[in-house]
């Protein structure tokens, strides 16, 4: 069976009808060395590079640091369309992106929290939650209960990224109205995997 075409839609990540490729699948090789794991190791290597910087500044808000958060941000869009493009998924790239994006959510609530850019109970009660999913994950993956992203996670994502970057960029309030949206969407999704999750191991 041939693979889907290549629309404008399923390029940009709009359309994800259809099963998951075959290659990003547990049991599949690694594949390190593709053109989408490279950037992703960009983005990895980019990380502590954004906290040095944040943390060398006075208020938290110096260009550097926003605009390599601001990369690291949209280099997850890239690596997708890359693989999109190229073909060469992996499941190097599917254990690695959600790796790297929640590294890039925590590493952006700890600069904001420490220079109070936006409301810290906000920022705790998203660290709560990624810690919370953390050691859901795990506890899923000894199951063998897999936790697909839900449509309120991957709705989530770019109001919290923006929120931190707002924060980043001395932006409060928009940044406050936007962490609110990110914290309702974030909170419906874990809901929803763990309605999931208990749904699939009563089905064994």
């Amino acid at each position: 069976m041939g693979r889907a075409p290549l629309t404008f839609r399923r390029l940009s990540g709009l359309d994800r009808s259809g099963p998951p490729p075959p290659e990003t699948q547990a049991g599949a090789p690694l594949r390190p060395w593709t053109i989408p794991n490279a950037i992703g190791y960009l983005r990895a290597a980019l990380i502590p590079t954004f906290l040095i910087l944040a943390f060398s500044s006075d208020s938290g808000t110096d260009a550097l640091p926003a605009t390599l958060f601001a990369v690291v941000a949209w280099g997850d869009y890239a690596d997708g369309i890359a693989a999109r493009v190229t073909r060469q998924y992996s499941r190097m790239g599917a254990l690695m992106d959600p790796v790297i994006d929640r590294a890039l959510v925590i590493a952006g609530v700890v600069v904001c929290w420490h220079f109070e850019l936006l409301p810290r109970w906000m920022l705790d009660v998203m660290v709560a939650r990624e810690l919370f999913m953390l050691l859901a994950g795990q506890y899923a993956l000894r199951h063998g209960v897999t936790l697909k992203i839900n449509w309120p996670g991957r709705w989530a994502v770019w109001p919290v990224m923006s929120a931190l970057m707002m924060g980043l960029v001395a932006l409060k309030t928009a940044g406050t109205v936007a962490l609110v949206i990110g914290l309702v969407l974030t909170l419906v999704a874990t809901v929803m995997y763990g309605r999931d999750a208990i749904r699939e191991l009563r089905a064994r």
